[in-house]
């Protein structure tokens, strides 16, 4: 998050403070944003993939520290309960062959850190929740011993004065009431940060917030929680009430969680989006830097704008604007709502499929917009998260009139679109061909991360009883993830 978290306790002139440098903040980011030819260069990508530390009877094993230290690899960080890692890909550019680049890298990171868990008995795998996950491995004790995390789920709880309320519905229910935001180190995600110029920004955004719910739909990896079948994406409502800091006053008047989808369609520009974070959320954080921002803008140099970036690391929208002062300053889009898994290609074909949708939809998007109402786009998120392939979406039909629609006709449908907008962004036919392809078989089997586990976990069930039937499902997941075959062409087990 920038800044380093040094303190837990923060007084009434710290907060005075912080929202001033946050004022000043936005101040240079508007002149910075106005200026000609900012943030301008060919688009690029980049990812970063959250892993499960397992050990050998496939349960949640707090050993991040120890096999962060083994692997010494500085792509490799930590993340908010000790069960957890994150790995850091290279960018690279959007044109060529990006996502063969990336997968690569997934493939040969997740075998170096495999082999720096083998001395524990222990491995990591990329799955959106692990589904032999407990009540008992949560709380004060799971979370990785760092004061930047201590730091902000002390800040989380003191803002919402009460405990986390978690009610998910689905065919088996999940109803707990929790002391502290570590259920939230139950969700893995894969996450791409798609740089564009800040004048196509507000297109683009649209475009990726449009198309989220196609993609997620087709996406979906998380379909158990605690051992039970709830949402087929079972991240988005878990994510969004782990970490709700909202007292009841502010759940009262709808003013939105630090988890959401948004508040509406961006009209102009990014700025808009960091503008509407500071007003509507209280800060968690307030720490400052030194840097005055407006005074190194006067100066011809880039702000760090650290304030600015602080807080907005304390607020997770499904889509969420970047801004990065390196290589002279430039924004991207961080799309947030992919799970982690259930293979490296699997998570490309997402990527993929993701921008090439964005992209092929952009120059377009001001004729799809008046006809789609933002809470339309809204709405067909939760219903892609709670139902995958089987949902069903408010999209435009043959005739550009909304109708209710199964969201992976949706999918086969907008294939092509997504062919042209990889060959807009530079990506190579084969290349896009590929991933493409990797996401039309899954469409035809109808086949995703959620259904094959849900598919196998009944399976299983009927022979060994529930709780051997979660371990023997991650067991044979964890093989086939490992061995990068797309999850379409995984077997039953037998």
């Amino acid at each position: 998050m920038g800044i380093a978290i040094d303190r837990t306790d923060f007084s009434a002139r710290d907060h005075a403070n912080f929202a001033r440098k946050l004022r000043q903040n936005l101040d240079a980011l508007k002149s910075l944003l106005a200026q000609p030819g900012f943030g301008a260069g060919p688009s690029s990508i980049g990812a970063e993939v959250e892993l499960f530390i397992i050990d050998a009877r496939t349960r949640a094993a707090p050993l991040n520290l120890g096999i962060l230290a083994r692997t010494g690899d500085p792509r490799l960080s930590l993340e908010l309960n000790r069960f957890n890692l994150e790995y850091n890909l290279t960018p690279v550019p959007a044109a060529g062959r990006p996502f063969s680049c990336i997968e690569a890298e997934i493939s040969d990171a997740l075998a170096r850190v495999n082999e720096a868990a083998a001395p524990e008995r222990a491995r990591v795998i990329p799955i959106g929740i692990l589904p032999t996950l407990r009540a008992r491995d949560f709380g004060p004790h799971a979370m990785t011993p760092q004061l930047r995390y201590q730091a902000l789920a002390a800040a989380l709880a003191r803002s919402r004065g009460e405990r986390f309320a978690i009610r998910i519905g689905g065919p088996e229910p999940v109803r707990l009431v929790v002391e502290d935001v570590t259920l939230e180190g139950a969700n893995t995600s894969l996450q791409i940060h798609y740089r564009v110029p800040p004048r196509e920004f507000a297109h683009s955004f649209n475009a990726i917030q449009l198309v989220t719910p196609v993609v997620l739909a087709s996406a979906c990896n998380s379909p158990l929680l605690l051992g039970r079948r709830t949402w087929q994406e079972t991240r988005v409502p878990l994510f969004k009430l782990a970490v709700d800091g909202r007292d009841r006053d502010s759940r009262a008047l709808h003013l939105p969680p630090r988890v959401h989808f948004g508040t509406g369609w961006v009209r102009e520009g990014a700025y808009e989006l960091f503008a509407a974070a500071v007003h509507l959320h209280e800060p968690l954080l307030p720490i400052c830097s030194r840097q005055n921002a407006l005074s190194r803008l006067r100066a011809q140099r880039i702000p760090a704008l650290e304030e600015l970036r602080l807080h907005h690391g304390t607020l997770w929208p499904w889509n969420r604007p970047v801004y990065d002062p390196a290589h002279g300053g430039h924004l991207r889009i961080e799309l947030r709502a992919l799970p982690a898994g259930p293979s490296a290609a699997d998570m490309m074909a997402n990527a993929a499929f993701a921008l090439g949708l964005a992209r092929g939809l952009r120059d377009r998007i001001d004729d799809w917009l008046p006809g789609i109402p933002f809470a339309i786009a809204e709405s067909n998120f939760y219903r892609a998260a709670e139902h995958g392939l089987d949902a069903t979406l408010l999209w435009p039909d043959a005739h550009g009139t909304l109708a209710r629609r199964n969201a992976t006709d949706i999918a086969r449908e907008l294939l092509p679109v997504a062919a042209r907008g990889l060959r807009l962004l530079g990506v190579h036919d084969a290349e896009s061909a590929h991933y493409l392809g990797i996401m039309r078989t899954r469409l035809e089997r109808r086949t995703n991360g959620a259904t094959w586990q849900l598919a196998q976990l009944a399976r299983l069930e009927a022979r060994h009883g529930r709780s051997r039937a979660l371990s023997l499902l991650v067991g044979h997941y964890a093989r086939h993830a490992l061995g990068n075959t797309p999850v379409a062409e995984w077997p039953d087990i037998e």
